[in-house]
């Protein structure tokens, strides 16, 4: 791996024990790989030989092969036996090297076709049995050498997990004067069991009567789904049509493909389907029936008088009665849609008039409200009218059109605020598919600004479980941000902001902001503020004018705040409070506090009790004292975080940090001088094309393990005169997207050759953590010869470090 790239044999797997996840059973690998087929990955418990090859491997593992049989397939394997095998052309590249990346969680495996893991997924499978033990990564291939390179594993947690692909289906019910056990099973209803195969030969919503056969047997259809499967030569006017010459078995055949997407039928009999298939133009059918009557002709030992076969629409979701799985033209329903063909609904909105001629059957495949609504003997299944009171019309013509093709258009993929109108109302009538979708774009464009209003719509919603919870999850793990950048988190739920600090993730830079938080929330304040603030209001006022109704949420709310952990400054402060003299549980708290700091674990049950233990992800306080003093993130590193005598970090092993520049290593590019304890006298990173413009930057990376809430940094000038004056300070968690922390123009502290200077970073994004900082010029210096020469040969950084 030390060679620019590694070659893969035919039929042998490179294993290296630094290519396992942190975490078993839990792990991402990026990739790169050049290879005309069969990029294969094998992930196993423990490191497999050289000559291993995973058809014979008795331990468990998972295989996944990238451009199986020729490049045209993905196989995913469990113990060497195949679970899955679908459609996937063109996932190698025999000209140039192609980036992917897999993921596994805990039995679920996602696979991605990109430079960037967690995005562009391809394919995703969950294993209802998972292995959570598998750790070690292999390398293979199959008949022809594979070549990879850049091979990278990432830790990973359920953050990065596309949690859309999760939401929960069945958890929605609806509420009215109607017994459930009248209608279908509503409650707790799973929709893979759902769908239009609830409505084959069903009178329900029908428009169109077959009589079929000698017998005359009756079957109805519905006109809008026949007309998207086919040509079944259908008059609006008409409601009955006659089929003296088919039987029965063969036209419920016919029918169960279309509303369910598959079909069964004696092998005898289809030809007899291929032919009625052809009368009425079910395209995919036949050519289904025509494949499988091909392979009987290639083998008659296949051939089985009296046995069934069985005819499977293909799609990714195999015997789920959805459009996207049904050989129903999404096209053409939007055309039925466009022009109101067939149509038996009229939906207005108040305010607003007509809105769309729709089809019931259509809406109720989708929505089990809908379904109800048409079907259940209310106003609404006798009328062809349906007036809806207080919908958004332009999300809820986004709602129809995704109930006519099952996709979202681009317009509202690029609206946040359609995208969250759009979500309430899939969750208002159920359209669990579509919340589905909503959360996954929802997610895929948060930014930190919109989580807490996020948050505030799904968690009501049972369906958008996983959802609230990452959000949760997220929230406490950046808790210092989200109670200071606004007062969004005010308008969050009680259950929301308890489990919030509740959560065993809580991070936080002092017990005081969850303080503050809890106040405020108390409040439901309208502009930020600190406990200093309420104590003064309540010098002349009563905690129930104050708090109201959320009083007793203050009172349920304030054992979580670990006062023991607060400086016993403060805590005298707080112990004279007017706060502890009207709110006795504040003062109790206090007061047991102070005796803990005073006296230490004056009773053996404190050691469980977790009010006087440190949080798990409690951040260390890195303060600027002065320029080039010893209490920076740099430095701590160096000390390997506080185990022995400082060296510098970028000479350790291993390595705690990485530093890197614009420009190439030289001798006068050296990331080593930035955090070494020695002055410098040329020390610069040169320019690069970036967006075709001049750029030069110096980068810290932390590590996969740390985070810093930066709230100060420190630099020093080389011993040249090219003094930076316009330079921009940034943060960021992947080192491709950047955050601004500090925005210098025409910034004119750096005069002197060898000077040292500090500025202060403040603002929300200071309470944001970060992985990656970067110093990056923005602005020519005053250097006239080489005028984009960073030049500086010290770099501290400064906060809260995790």
């Amino acid at each position: 791996m030390s060679a620019k790239f590694l070659t893969v044999p035919p039929f042998e797997c490179a294993w290296r024990e630094d290519l396992k996840f942190r975490e078993a059973g839990r792990g991402c690998v990026a990739f790169e790989a050049f290879a005309c087929n069969d990029v294969t990955l094998v992930f196993r418990e423990n490191v497999g030989s050289q000559g291993y090859h995973y058809k014979r491997d008795s331990s468990p593992h998972y295989t996944i092969i990238l451009g199986s049989h020729r490049n045209r397939r993905l196989r995913i394997e469990v113990n060497g036996k195949a679970v899955v095998d679908v459609a996937g052309v063109g996932l190698c590249c025999s000209s140039s090297f192609q980036s992917y990346w897999i993921s596994i969680y805990d039995g679920l495996i996602s696979i991605g076709n990109g430079k960037y893991p967690f995005q562009d997924v391809v394919f995703q499978w969950l294993d209802s049995y998972p292995n959570c033990n598998v750790q070690y990564i292999g390398l293979s291939s199959w008949d022809k050498h594979v070549k990879y390179r850049n091979v990278n594993v990432l830790s990973l947690t359920h953050t990065h997990v596309p949690l859309s692909k999760h939401v929960v289906f069945g958890d929605y019910q609806v509420e009215d004067e109607v017994d459930a056990a009248d209608c279908y099973n509503y409650k707790n209803m799973d929709y893979d069991k759902w769908g239009l195969k609830k409505f084959l030969e069903s009178w329900d919503l029908s428009d169109v009567l077959f009589i079929v056969g000698k017998e005359e047997k009756p079957v109805p259809a519905h006109k809008a789904i026949l007309a998207a499967s086919g040509k079944f030569s259908l008059c609006s006017s008409s409601f009955v049509i006659n089929l003296p010459t088919v039987s029965y078995l063969l036209f419920r055949a016919l029918l169960h493909y279309i509303y369910v997407g598959w079909t069964q039928i004696p092998q005898e009999q289809l030809g007899s389907l291929r032919d009625l298939s052809l009368q009425f133009e079910v395209t995919p059918l036949v050519k289904q029936c025509e494949e499988t009557m091909e392979r009987f002709k290639l083998d008659k030992k296949l051939f089985d008088t009296g046995k069934n076969v069985e005819l499977t629409y293909p799609s990714i979701r195999p015997h789920c009665s959805t459009l996207p799985s049904l050989p129903v033209s999404t096209q053409q329903l939007k055309q039925l849609k466009l022009t109101g063909q067939y149509s038996d609904v009229n939906i207005y909105i108040e305010g607003y008039g007509l809105i769309a001629r729709a089809h019931k059957i259509v809406l109720s495949l989708w929505s089990i409200p809908f379904a109800r609504m048409f079907t259940n003997g209310m106003s609404e299944s006798m009328s062809s009218e349906v007036t809806l009171r207080d919908v958004p019309p332009e999300a809820f013509k986004a709602m129809l059109n995704f109930l006519y093709d099952g996709q979202l258009n681009d317009k509202v993929i690029d609206s946040g605020a359609l995208l969250l109108q759009l979500l309430l109302l899939a969750d208002q009538f159920g359209v669990t598919f579509l919340q589905q979708e909503c959360c996954k774009m929802l997610l895929e464009c948060l930014s930190e600004d919109s989580v807490c209003p996020l948050l505030q719509v799904v968690s009501s919603m049972p369906s958008c479980r996983l959802i609230k919870e990452s959000l949760q999850r997220r929230i406490s793990m950046n808790f210092d941000y989200y109670i200071s950048a606004s007062t969004d988190f005010v308008l969050l739920d009680e259950t929301t902001l308890i489990n919030i600090i509740k959560h065993p993730d809580l991070t936080v830079t002092s017990e005081e902001k969850v303080l503050n938080a809890i106040l405020m929330f108390g409040m439901n304040a309208k502009q930020l503020f600190g406990w200093e603030v309420v104590d003064q209001l309540m010098e002349n006022s009563k905690p129930e004018l104050l708090f109201g109704e959320r009083l007793q949420l203050i009172y349920d709310l304030l054992p979580f705040v670990r006062f023991p952990l607060l400086q016993y400054s403060l805590l005298e402060k707080l112990q004279h409070s007017s706060i502890g003299r009207h709110i006795p549980v504040f003062q109790n708290l206090v007061n047991e506090a102070i005796n803990f700091v005073k006296c230490g674990l004056a009773e053996s049950e404190n050691e469980e009790n977790v009010r006087f233990q440190h949080r798990r992800s409690s951040y260390r306080e890195l303060q600027y004292i002065c320029d080039g003093d010893d209490h920076g993130v740099l430095y701590f590193a160096g000390t390997s975080y506080g185990e022995h005598p400082w060296v510098n970090p970028l000479l350790a092993e291993p390595r705690k940090i990485t530093i890197t520049a614009s420009s190439p290593h030289s001798r006068y590019t050296d990331p080593k001088v930035l955090v070494s304890r020695t002055y410098q006298g040329t020390c610069f990173a040169g320019p690069r094309l970036e967006n075709g413009q001049n750029c030069s930057w110096w980068m810290v990376d932390l590590g996969q393990d740390h985070q810093l809430m930066c709230n100060y940094y420190t630099l020093r000038q080389d011993g040249s005169k090219a003094f930076p004056r316009c330079w921009n300070v940034q943060g960021s968690l992947d080192g491709k997207s950047w955050t601004n922390l500090r925005v210098h123009e025409n910034d004119r502290s750096i005069c002197k050759p060898g000077q040292f200077a500090s500025w202060p970073i403040i603002g929300p994004n200071a309470l944001l953590p970060f992985r990656y900082f970067r110093v990056v010029l923005t602005g020519t210096t005053t250097d006239a010869t080489n005028p984009w020469n960073f030049c500086i040969c010290y770099l501290e950084l400064y906060g809260y470090f995790l």
